[in-house]
């Protein structure tokens, strides 16, 4: 049996994913990475914007790759957010069931990223798993290095147009 320092291996035939996003300062301009492996062959995602914060990066870059699979699939997605794991896991069926109001009764934030990570979760069985982020996880870390490329790269050349639809990124399974 896995314990907390060894998990569970993935599922046979699973896509793994690994995201992350952040921003310096927080908010500001941030970025996203996101590294997809199925049967051996990487794809690494990333992206970023001129004024964010990082959860909004941390909640783009899980849609940004639960999107750009073309079929359903099962995934173990990796995250270093617990903010996205636990409004995934937790907190988002009292969203939803609250019209998207929180336990105080506020608007959640973020609300329009967390419906597109559901709506793109839906057609997919996704196993979220929380990594420690900067703890030697090769693929965390590859992930942290797309975002903070990113970033880098938005604040020099600004940011980059998203593809209109899904076809026009070309994605693999």
């Amino acid at each position: 049996m896995p314990t907390d320092s060894e998990p569970a291996a993935p599922p046979e035939g699973a896509v793994l994913i690994w995201t992350d996003g952040g921003c310096k300062p927080n908010p500001g301009p941030g970025g996203w990475g996101a590294v997809l492996s199925f049967r051996g062959k990487l794809r690494d995602l990333s992206g970023g914007d001129p004024a964010t914060t990082n959860n909004r990066m941390e909640l783009t870059a899980a849609a940004a790759a639960l999107e750009a699979l073309t079929r359903p699939c099962r995934v173990v997605l990796h995250t270093d957010s617990e903010y996205l794991r636990n409004g995934i896991t937790r907190w988002h069926s009292g969203w939803v069931r609250r019209k998207w109001r929180n336990a105080a009764g506020d608007p959640v934030a973020n609300m329009d990223l967390w419906q597109r990570v559901l709506e793109a979760a839906k057609r997919h069985q996704v196993e979220w798993r929380w990594v420690r982020g900067h703890s030697g996880d090769a693929m965390n870390e590859r992930a942290d290095a797309l975002a903070t490329a990113a970033r880098e790269a938005m604040e020099r050349e600004g940011p980059t147009p998203a593809p209109a639809t899904a076809a026009a990124r070309k994605p693999r399974r």
